[in-house]
C-alpha cells in the first residue's frame, strides 16, 4: 500500500467518513401504556434500569445534542436515548452487541427508554457511532454534569457530602509492539503523512521503502535471530534519519515539519537511537529515557507505560471521584484521564479544581468542590492518621519492636514463621 501511497493514487485518511445526519426530536417523555403495566407486572420491585426512571424522569433531551448533528441530511436515532443506552450499558458492563439486544428484548429498558413493546432496537454499529460524535463534539462532560444535577434535584447528591477517589487504568486502543515493531511502525505512519505531498515524497523515497513499508509490521515474518533483529533495527534507523534529513532540508516545503506524524519520528528517533562519529546505533536500555516520556506508539503520542502496584499497562489513568455517604447511592460526580505515569497523589488538585468548576452550573459536586478547595487537606494514609497522638505512636513503636523481637527469633531458630508462636510458647515453659 505505501507504493500507492507514496505515487499519490491512493491518500490514506486517519478520519472517518463523516455521515450527515440531521436532529429530529421523537419525544421520549411519556411511557407507553403497554410498556408501563408489562414492566410493572414483570418487575414487582423494580430494577436498576426501572429505578432510574422513576427516580430521575427523563434524563437527556434530544435538542442538548443538536451541536453534534447537521442542520440537514436522513434523521438520526434519538440522541437523548443512546445515551441512556450508554449509561445503562456501561452499569452492566455489557459489550455494544448486547446493549443493542438488550433495547430489543428487555422490558426494563423499553420501560427507561420510554419505547413500544414492538419496537426493534438499533443496530449495535450505531452505539459506537453515537460514542464518535459525543468525542467529537465536546459533549462527553455535559452528560455527566446534567446527570449529577438531576441527582441533586432528586435529592440523591447533596452539598458537603463525602466523596473519595481512586484510580484505574485505560489501555490505549492499539496492541502493545516491541521496540522494533515500535520504529517500523513509526516510519510508515511517517511516510503516510508524507503523502500529501505525493510529487516531493516521491523524489526522496528510496527503492527499498517500497516493500519494507508496504504493509503493517504484523504483515511480516521478522527475523528470530538477534543479529539479525539489530541489523534490520539500524536499517530502519537509516531510513527514519533518512525521511527526518529530507524534511528538515531547505529544499521541502516547510509545512511538512508540523506534521505530527513527523514530529512523532523525530521524537521517537531521539529516544531509540543514537549518532556517535556518523554512526546510528540502537540507544541501550540503560540510554533509554524513563518510561514516564518515553513515546510507545506512533498512532497515540501520548500514551505511556503505566504502573500502580502490581498492575502494568499501555495507555492511561482515569481517575473517579465518587459520593460515598452511607444512606445516598455511590454517585460519580467528577472523572478525569491524565498520563499513566502521574500519581495519584498529583491528581488531587486537578480532582478538587474540576468539582470547584461546576459551581457556575450550581450542582452539588461544585459546592463541594468549592469548600474543599477553600480549605485545602493533605492526603494522609491510616498510618500517619494511627500516628497522630503520643499514645498511638507508643503502641505502633511497641509493635514494630514485637515484631522485630519475632523476627530476630525466627532467625535464630530456623524455623517457618507461623511455628514462631508454639516455639516461644516452648521457651517461655524451659521446655
Amino acid at each position: 500500500m505505501i507504493m500507492s501511497v507514496i505515487m499519490g493514487r491512493y491518500c490514506r485518511s486517519c478520519s472517518r467518513m463523516e455521515s450527515w445526519v440531521s436532529l429530529r426530536s421523537t419525544g421520549s417523555d411519556q411511557i407507553p401504556a403497554a410498556t408501563l403495566a408489562v414492566a410493572r407486572a414483570a418487575f414487582p420491585r423494580g430494577s436498576l434500569a426501572i429505578r432510574i426512571r422513576d427516580a430521575l424522569g427523563v434524563l437527556f433531551e434530544d435538542e442538548d445534542f443538536a451541536a453534534a448533528f447537521s442542520a440537514r441530511g436522513r434523521p438520526a436515532l434519538s440522541p437523548a436515548r443512546l445515551a441512556l443506552v450508554s449509561i445503562l450499558q456501561f452499569g452492566e458492563g455489557l459489550s455494544d452487541r448486547q446493549a443493542a439486544e438488550a433495547v430489543r428484548a428487555r422490558i426494563d429498558w423499553k420501560y427507561a427508554l420510554g419505547l413500544e413493546l414492538t419496537n426493534a432496537g438499533f443496530d449495535y454499529s450505531v452505539l459506537s457511532e453515537f460514542r464518535d460524535r459525543l468525542i467529537a463534539g465536546s459533549l462527553e462532560q455535559s452528560l455527566l454534569d446534567t446527570i449529577l444535577e438531576r441527582a441533586a434535584t432528586a435529592g440523591l447528591l447533596r452539598a458537603g457530602g463525602r466523596q473519595r477517589t481512586d484510580s484505574t487504568h485505560v489501555l490505549m486502543a492499539m496492541r502493545t509492539m516491541n521496540r522494533l515493531e515500535h520504529v517500523h511502525e513509526t516510519v510508515r505512519a511517517a511516510l503516510n503523512a508524507l503523502a500529501a505531498a505525493p510529487d516531493w515524497l516521491l523524489a526522496q523515497a528510496e527503492p527499498e521503502w517500497f516493500e519494507r513499508y508496504e504493509a503493517r509490521v504484523e504483515d511480516y515474518r521478522l527475523p528470530k535471530n538477534k543479529a539479525e533483529r539489530i541489523q534490520l533495527g539500524h536499517e530502519i534507523g537509516a531510513d527514519g534519519s533518512g525521511v527526518l534529513h529530507a524534511v528538515y532540508s531547505q529544499a521541502a516545503p516547510g509545512w511538512l515539519r508540523d506534521i505530527p506524524a513527523v514530529q512523532t519520528l523525530r521524537h521517537v528517533w531521539i529516544q531509540q537511537y543514537v549518532t556517535i562519529d556518523d554512526h546510528l546505533r540502537w540507544r541501550t536500555p540503560d540510554e533509554q529515557p524513563p518510561g514516564t516520556i518515553r513515546q510507545i506508539s506512533p498512532y497515540d503520542s501520548d500514551a505511556r507505560t503505566g504502573t500502580k502496584r502490581d498492575s502494568h499497562w499501555d495507555g492511561y489513568k482515569v481517575h473517579r471521584t465518587e459520593a460515598c455517604d452511607t444512606d445516598a447511592p455511590h454517585l460519580i460526580t467528577n472523572v478525569i484521564t491524565a498520563p499513566s505515569p502521574g500519581s495519584d497523589y498529583e491528581a488531587t488538585n486537578l480532582v478538587q479544581e474540576a468539582l470547584a468548576a461546576r459551581t457556575d452550573a450550581g450542582s452539588a459536586s461544585g459546592r463541594q468542590g468549592v469548600h474543599e478547595r477553600a480549605q485545602p487537606r493533605p492526603l494522609r494514609s491510616p498510618r500517619h492518621r494511627t500516628a497522630g497522638t503520643d499514645d498511638a505512636r507508643q503502641r505502633l513503636a511497641k509493635r514494630r519492636g514485637q515484631r522485630l523481637r519475632r523476627q530476630r527469633l525466627h532467625h535464630r531458630l530456623g524455623q517457618p514463621r507461623h511455628d514462631l508462636s508454639h516455639r516461644s510458647h516452648q521457651l517461655a515453659l524451659g521446655q
